[in-house]
């Protein structure tokens, strides 16, 4: 038995009928590398059961003090029931991609049940008509409240799931596992007098590691939106939201967003994003008439290096970027990104796309869930009316090598995130085995066309691809173009005479 702390908690306060504070990880595989070609559902339940002591918050539950007088505390769930927490279903025929985004979609917004661990893993089957990816796909959405998330843990949750080789060992018998009782009332009770009475010793005890941490976080977040206010307009994606989710998502190839950087001197990938991103929110609100004069703003979370004593490694921070909207050139748009994210005192301190994708082997999920739990924090910081910025946009590299769940190849990794009141628009983009994935999650209210919206991203991208390639080619054949850019000069005659048909015609060519 242990207590939440005063953030964590905060998750829990935080949820409403409308908004809850969930994240999804989704998992797609490929299961023709398994052997036989087939993972069945019984062996992901075998092997989850046999990991469970990875994580102890999947066997814990939420026991609340009478009339909140204290915080919460997290206790073993006497009638755990794992096939509770996973379950099994499968899409209709024909198993498109618009049905899998629906149906994750309404799981996502579900709320967990805070009477149980507060943690949900879906297996899917029927995914016989996605394109690139293998006939005989399944999908394990793995759905899990904020306040469950441990960030300096979290490369837990990628190996509750995954091994790095197709031939894992067979699931080891599960651990023996006694839970405690639940305490009684009066027993929480009686804490919650002794918490407050010790309340003014406790605060004068030396901050923990993870305060510190926080701290560092709540700085550097103060720096760049509270003490630096930056008016921007507010779109439909501002307002309140419904219960209802909406996600959709596009592929890319790694290699093109390397390529798409060239065309503006020092722009690194991390700006690609942000510019692709913005171009199809720009092309969007565009379609629908709403495209205001002035810039959109997005907040952005970074890994920065840790200077802490206590907390050494790397943290979180947040960043607010114009997206350069209001220009209509896609260049120019990226070089404005570029000159924003480079001037940014957060930003300097950013880590490298290739720092962060080795920080992230093997744990492609923290950073995802580090990322998310920042969202909900700096939202709930400004309060459910005072919007953070016109969207959130999450960039997270992964791992590069591949991961395996029981021999079936993971083909696809991406998440659903929360939204609130004011913040009703996210892009997460991920990162593994060199593609980057770009989502949206949104409210249905607010974007009930998300298919739009993913279009007018892979619309931006394909503009900027063919940018990047067009300069490619000429750069190539430099010689060609200055010999096509000069005119020739014509040749002397000894006599001038008057040019014959034949000459006439091929004056006109």
């Amino acid at each position: 038995m242990h207590q939440l702390s005063e953030h964590d908690a905060a998750y829990i306060y935080s949820d409403s009928a409308h908004a809850n504070s969930n994240v999804t990880l989704v998992h797609i595989y490929d299961q023709s590398t398994a052997p036989g070609g087939v993972v069945r559902f019984k062996q992901i339940l075998a092997h989850v059961e046999s990991r469970l002591d990875r994580l102890p918050k999947f066997r814990e539950k939420i026991l609340r003090v009478p009339l909140d007088l204290d915080y919460p505390y997290w206790v073993e769930d006497e009638h755990f029931n794992l096939e509770y927490h996973v379950r099994h279903i499968a899409l209709p025929k024909p198993g498109d991609w618009r049905q899998f985004c629906i149906q994750s979609s309404r799981i996502h917004a579900r709320p967990l049940d805070l009477q149980r661990p507060l943690w949900e893993m879906y297996v899917i089957e029927g995914l016989d008509c996605f394109l690139d990816l293998p006939v005989g796909s399944f999908a394990v959405l793995l759905k899990i409240h904020h306040a469950a998330i441990d960030v300096e843990n979290g490369n837990e949750i990628t190996s509750l799931l995954h091994d790095l080789t197709p031939h894992a060992p067979t699931p080891a018998p599960a651990a023996p596992w006694f839970p405690e009782s639940t305490p009684g009332n009066l027993t929480l009770l009686w804490r919650a007098g002794f918490s407050m009475a010790t309340f003014p010793l406790r605060m004068a005890q030396p901050l923990r590691g993870s305060w510190m941490a926080l701290k560092s976080t709540v700085k550097t977040f103060a720096g760049e939106f509270l003490g630096l206010p930056h008016a921007f307009p507010m779109t439909r994606f501002n307002t309140e939201v419904s219960p209802h989710r909406v996600f959709e998502t596009r592929r890319f190839a790694l290699a093109d967003f390397k390529a798409i950087r060239a065309l503006v001197p020092n722009a690194t990938v991390n700006d690609v994003v942000l510019a692709v991103c913005a171009g199809g929110l720009r092309c969007y609100l565009d379609m629908q008439g709403e495209l205001p004069a002035e810039e959109l703003v997005a907040a952005a979370p970074i890994a920065v290096h840790s200077d802490l004593e206590s907390s050494p490694g790397t943290q979180f921070s947040w960043v607010r970027v114009g997206l350069g909207t209001d220009i209509a050139d896609p260049v120019k748009r990226l070089a404005a990104i570029q000159a924003a994210s480079s001037s940014s005192s957060a930003m300097a301190q950013a880590i490298s796309a290739r720092e962060l994708t080795s920080l992230a082997q093997q744990a492609p999920s923290l950073a995802i869930m580090a990322t998310s739990k920042m969202l909900r924090s700096a939202s709930a910081l400004l309060g459910d009316w005072s919007p953070l910025a016109n969207c959130a946009i999450t960039n997270v590299p992964g791992s590069r090598e591949p991961l395996y769940l029981q021999g079936a190849k993971l083909t696809y990794l991406s998440a659903i995130m929360p939204i609130s009141d004011g913040m009703g628009l996210v892009f997460s983009v991920t990162g593994y085995n060199d593609t980057i994935v770009v989502s949206v999650t949104g409210c249905y209210e607010q974007l009930p066309d998300p298919e739009v919206l993913a279009q007018c991203l892979r619309d931006c991208f394909q503009e900027y691809l063919a940018l990047a390639q067009r300069a490619l080619r000429s750069s190539a054949h430099p010689a060609k173009a200055v010999h096509a850019a000069v005119p020739a000069k014509p040749k002397r005659t000894r006599a001038r005479r008057k040019p014959g048909p034949s000459q006439e015609a091929g004056a006109a060519i």
